[in-house]
């Protein structure tokens, strides 16, 4: 699915690393959703974080309906360096899920 940070997030390395591993097609795929979810999350956390209540619900309002450019004329105006934020957000969650598909690998 296209999110709004899409373009920040590689998540290429995660998929190549769940091929590794000795696992059916479904159970591949299930785990790449799980992946997709737990980045999802883990932004969106990330950018309320930073939000008041108020701004919190424009931004879900946004994120509702889908429209990539006002979310990001949004949070731009009230965030600073959000794309970081999400960036090193993201960074943290991708690292911990390598960590852990290499220790699945040779487990």
């Amino acid at each position: 699915m296209k999110y709004f940070y899409s373009h920040l997030i590689e998540i290429e390395s995660l998929a190549t690393e769940l091929d590794k591993l000795d696992l059916s097609k479904e159970q591949k795929a299930h785990l790449a959703d799980l992946v997709d979810s737990s980045l999802h999350h883990t932004v969106l956390d990330a950018v309320l974080s930073e939000l008041t209540e108020t701004d919190k619900k424009v931004f879900l309002n946004h994120l509702r309906e889908n429209d990539h450019s006002k979310i990001w004329h949004f949070l731009n105006e009230k965030v600073d360096n959000i794309e970081d934020k999400i960036k090193k957000a993201a960074d943290d969650l991708k690292d911990e899920l390598h960590k852990d598909l290499k220790e699945a690998c040779q487990g």
